[in-house]
């Protein structure tokens, strides 16, 4: 599939909220979301407010949607839910579900202990990879992605210019760029991560969509 056709397929919703609109529609951490479009699937990183918020679950929720999350997300939620951890992989709608670490390295809000999770999703023959809140770490050099959604902000995620490095590591097809604009960071970040990698990789900034 070509980039313009996958990027037509993703729309950031603000923060760290993605939805891909595939076979079937995907979600990850929908928050202060305005939109009701049901979702199938539902990708919970972990059970900060800004990430795990069951009021906005509820908006896009439908009697078969799943939510994959960890452990301690789960009990914030009823019905179809899969606790996973991270090296689980599991098969949700005919789309494959791998689920990643995500963690601080150099600061406590994420503690690797936590099991904090990120996910790579199989959707119609893309894996589109959704960091969760997290610094590079050893693991994004094992992982493989065609898509990947990166955090730029700092403060509790990589900075923009530690999110070059990362995508270096993983050297996805398409990168674009999250976790801005809402709690901590703007498009400033965004920008310079763009630029760092302009002759290397194809960056695109979505414009977050409203609904």
């Amino acid at each position: 599939m070509h980039h313009d056709e996958i990027v037509k397929r993703i729309h950031w919703l603000g923060h760290d909220s993605i939805r891909i609109e595939g076979s079937i529609v995907v979600y990850f951490d929908p928050f202060r979301i305005k939109t009701s479009k049901p979702a199938d699937l539902i990708l919970i990183s972990h059970d900060h407010f800004d990430h795990c918020s069951p009021e906005d679950v509820a908006k896009i929720r439908g009697k078969d949607t799943v939510i994959v999350t960890d452990a301690s997300s789960a009990r914030k939620f009823k019905g179809e839910v899969r606790i996973v951890a991270p090296g689980d992989r599991i098969q949700v709608k005919g789309v494959d579900v791998e689920v990643w670490p995500a963690y601080n390295t150099d600061k406590e809000f994420h503690p690797k202990r936590a099991g904090m999770l990120s996910f790579v999703v199989t959707l119609d023959g893309v894996r589109y990879y959704h960091a969760g809140d997290t610094d590079l770490i050893p693991e994004m050099s094992e992982l493989k992605a065609d898509v990947a959604f990166l955090p730029v902000s700092g403060t509790y995620v990589m900075t923009a210019e530690e999110a070059v490095q990362a995508a270096r590591v993983l050297k996805p097809k398409l990168v674009i760029p999250m976790h801005y604009g809402e709690i901590v960071g703007d498009e400033a970040d965004a920008q310079r991560f763009r630029e760092a990698l302009e002759q290397e990789m194809e960056v695109v900034i979505l414009a977050r969509k409203v609904e």
